[in-house]
């Protein structure tokens, strides 16, 4: 009997190879998707936490000052501390911008430290002197050592760099706030800290280099025995000259901030990956709905043989584990491969930008592996379990004589009801663990009992025939059979449903959020021209420019107006990211706006006023009209207290923005420096003229001349590369419901022959059969458009209210594309009234006559 059983399983594989490569085509992209983004992310975030701690090393704990730089003298008093402290070391960290030759500058990002302490905390960033150099080179003036990426970087082997001059250009400082020119800088070793380019120094010899003298960035230590750090930072803070807004974190707390960082990215990449599984399921469903409809007569011949009706569910529930073992194994082949090709092409980031510059090694998860693979398997079963009921439950004696039904159990409304109302009551409940988790569920939920609902959406809907089918007889035949046969339609549409609501869901996402953000850069960048020095990140202090070279800048003809503009970093809190400070003129008459979500609040007086982003007052419990304390010590003992007074949209930084007033930023840290100048050139003015007048000014100073409309290109390039991946995946969402059609379809109409013959008996042409087929075929497929487009647009509204500012911390407004999604549902219409009349044509000719035969 097992060998009877597993020939009749095979062989109905085998007799129909489309039908089952669909199905397992949907599977084996389903895993493949999904186990090759986490492959992608796992390997991103592991090479990117061992650059952080070749980089940081192994200490104890690190002090850093919340805003600004740690004043030497803090170094002195953590030194002394003996009782607490076995090692302290010193660093200063900045950004240069390096030439060899003539070669473009690139961003180096140097550390300054003391090479006698630098071995036992960071071992990675120990100097290695190339051979013939002298050991005192490592505390040399201006000489520097590279690590490989610097190396790459820079054009250099290691033969080359040796003793290799480079040109930087420094920053200015609070010592040295005008222009400087270049320095020329001797290569005399590496390091073997990988990550991104880096170049390391003598502390000593490195603010000399920069201009940086008295001030530190950072402290790592190694506690005493028996010491902890809530001891050490008691004892600190108890002693004179301690500095206020000093924070302390242990060495893990970076690279769990960037696993907190891309957590929600990567989590949504998952899901997303996921939907070609989920769309498999249905399909799998419909494809072994009709095969078990097919073969209902032999189903009903082993049972007089003896099978029992337990067995009948085991045997297809069986074909069910074969797919999905099948499709799971492929899956899992297929997505190495794509996670190979992605990091090849793409970088571990996938377009988040969260692990930029990181070229991580692929690594196989074994784990990971044996989990999609089991989501696969158990899609499939999922898919298969109602028709293996419907060949349990099969009336054996009424099949036999050709009245058994074949119609799969179709759920009943109240079922469909209770899912729908489940999707509405997990909607709106937050986030668990920073994860939109009810959310999913309430999207899995919404498209369950969509589905679970068709027969009874499909009843109403065709409740009332239109008037043209009433008159027209073949589309009166291919209404009525619709109309009748609604679990056979919703069989075929089920696949239909589900990937194209999906479809639906991401479009309006993706145009949702592309529109709010290019109305959001219309505020952000309101000036013509911007300028600043090429290479160096937003909060960079490679970018900075003098306030002499700003008034220059103002006082040049052709110029209408400049505004100085800077960014910064504050760290408030050791758990979470720093937050971007913006310095832009917020009052008077020439303040910038930024996109309010509401008007902002009058300041009390004696306050000073800042904004903070939805990100910001979402992450730190934030609300307009309160003081915020944690900032105030940021500052101290400058200011006397700070106000939200606005909370503002920002699509850039996820994890929050500060907008504070020039002035007041200048008159709390004397600092008077800015990362660029907004630029609005007077009318008629010559830009090239203008442009040489700058760089004349500048002198040796690179500078970067962008146009707002160079910086929006560029954001939507940048926008559109990060959702590239959710293109592709709406993509295989749709390819795979358009090969759903054709299986369903084909199964169907290859199993009506009897049918077809009967009505050429009754004469009507292959032509007229073939139009009716293929009206069938526009009726379920614009009926599975309709419900799957309002399914779609139900998700949406999810996604975009609920998950994305779960996920991101940011609001957007909700946008439709009617064009686009009027053009996935055509699609879908064509697809389907292809696919029913070439499956016609296949089931309308001489066999169809023969079938008929048979009967009589």
């Amino acid at each position: 009997m097992f060998a009877l059983l597993r020939t009749f399983s095979l062989q109905e594989l085998l007799h129909h190879p489309w039908r089952a490569a669909c199905a397992l085509l949907a599977v084996v992209l389903g895993v493949a998707l999904g186990f090759a983004v986490h492959v992608i992310n796992a390997s991103a975030l592991d090479e990117f936490s061992r650059a952080v701690r070749n980089v940081q090393g192994q200490p104890d704990l690190e002090l850093r000052a919340m805003q600004g730089a740690l004043p030497e003298q803090a170094y002195g008093l953590i030194a002394g501390q003996h009782r607490f402290v076995a090692q302290a070391a010193p660093w200063i960290e900045a950004t240069v911008q390096a030439r060899h030759g003539a070669d473009a500058p690139v961003a180096l990002r140097l550390l300054g430290g003391d090479a006698l302490q630098i071995a036992p905390l960071a071992p990675a960033l120990m100097p290695r002197l190339f051979p013939g150099q002298d050991r005192l080179d490592l505390f040399a003036p201006a000489t520097v050592f590279l690590n490989a990426a610097a190396l790459q970087a820079l054009g250099l082997s290691e033969a080359q760099a040796a003793g290799a001059q480079l040109r930087w250009q420094l920053p200015p400082s609070s010592n040295a706030p005008a222009a400087r020119a270049p320095v020329t800088v001797r290569v005399a070793g590496t390091v073997a800290a990988g990550g991104l380019p880096l170049a390391v120094m003598d502390i000593g010899a490195a603010q000399d280099l920069l201009a940086r003298w008295g001030e530190i960035s950072r402290v790592d230590l190694l506690l005493a025995p028996g010491a902890t750090a809530e001891q050490l930072l008691t004892q600190l803070r108890a002693q004179p000259g301690w500095p206020q807004g000093v924070l302390a974190s242990v060495p893990g707390n970076a690279q769990q901030r960037v696993a907190q960082m891309s957590r929600a990215y990567r989590v949504n990449l998952t899901v997303l990956a996921l939907v070609a599984l989920f769309t498999g399921a249905f399909l799998v469903f419909s494809v072994l709905s009709l095969s078990v409809a097919q073969r209902a007569p032999q189903f009903a011949l082993l049972a007089v043989l003896g099978l029992t009706a337990r067995q009948r569910l085991a045997l297809v529930l069986a074909e069910s584990t074969l797919l999905g073992l099948v499709g799971s194994l492929g899956g899992i082949t297929l997505g190495w491969g794509l996670a190979a090709l992605a990091l090849r092409l793409l970088g571990g980031d996938l377009g988040g930008g969260y692990f930029a510059g990181v070229q991580p090694a692929l690594q196989w998860s074994g784990g990971a592996a044996l989990a999609f693979g089991g989501l696969g398997v158990a899609a499939t079963l999922a898919g298969g379990w109602w028709p293996a009921r419907a060949a349990q439950s099969l009336p054996v004696a009424a099949t036999l004589k050709g009245l058994g039904s074949h119609q799969a159990p179709a759920p009943r409304a109240r079922t469909a009801a209770a899912l729908l109302a489940a999707s509405f009551a997990l909607a709106w409940l937050p986030p668990i663990a920073g994860i939109s988790l009810a959310a999913y569920v309430s999207v899995g939920l919404l498209l369950l009992g969509g589905m679970a609902a068709l027969p009874w959406l499909l009843g109403r809907l065709l409740h009332r025939l239109p008037p043209f089918a009433l008159r027209n007889p073949l589309w009166l035949l291919a209404f009525e059979r619709a109309r009748r046969m609604r679990a056979s339609a919703s069989v075929a549409v089920g696949g239909v449903v589900a990937s194209l609501s999906l479809a639906v869901a991401l479009t309006v996402m993706v145009s949702s959020f592309r529109g709010s953000m290019q109305e959001w850069l219309d505020t952000a960048l309101p000036a013509p021209v911007y300028v600043r020095t090429p290479g160096g990140p937003a909060t960079s202090d490679a970018g900075l420019l003098d306030a002499g070279f700003v008034a220059a800048v103002r006082a040049l003809p052709g110029v209408e107006r400049a505004q100085a503009q800077r960014n910064a970093s504050l760290w408030l809190d050791s758990s979470r990211p720093n937050l971007a400070l913006l310095v832009r003129p917020l009052q008077g008459a020439q303040a910038q706006q930024l996109a309010w979500l509401t008007a902002p609040l009058p300041v009390p007086p004696g306050m000073i006023a800042v904004h903070v982003s939805e990100a910001a007052a979402q992450l730190y419990g934030l609300q307009a009209g309160q003081r915020w304390p944690a900032l105030e010590q940021a500052f101290a003992p400058a200011t006397t207290g700070f106000y939200i007074a606005g909370i503002w949209r920002d699509y850039v930084r996820q994890f929050g923005a500060v907008a504070m007033d020039s002035n007041d930023y200048q008159r709390l840290t004397g600092d008077r420096r800015a990362s660029e100048i907004a630029l609005w050139p007077a009318p008629g003015a010559d830009p090239a003229a203008l442009q040489a007048r700058i760089r004349t000014l500048a002198g040796n100073t690179p500078l970067e001349w962008v146009s707002s409309s160079q910086l929006r290109e560029r954001s939507l390039r940048i926008f559109d590369r990060s959702f590239a991946v959710t293109y592709w995946l709406q993509a295989v969402a749709i390819a795979i419901g358009l090969f759903g059609i054709a299986a369903s379809f084909s199964a169907q109409v290859l199993a009506r022959r009897k049918e077809f013959g009967l009505l050429s008996h009754l004469g009507l042409t292959r032509r007229q059969i073939l139009c009716v087929v293929a009206g069938e075929g526009a009726v379920w497929s614009g009926l599975g458009a309709l419900v799957g487009s309002a399914l779609g647009l139900a998700v949406a509204v999810i996604l975009v209210h609920v998950v994305n500012p779960q996920s991101f911390h940011w609001t957007m407004e909700l946008r439709l594309p009617w064009l686009r999604l009027a053009l996935l549902a055509t699609a879908v219409v064509a697809a389907g009234t292809l696919a029913a009349w070439l499956s016609g044509r296949a089931a309308a000719g001489r066999n169809a006559v023969l079938a008929v035969k048979e009967d009589w």
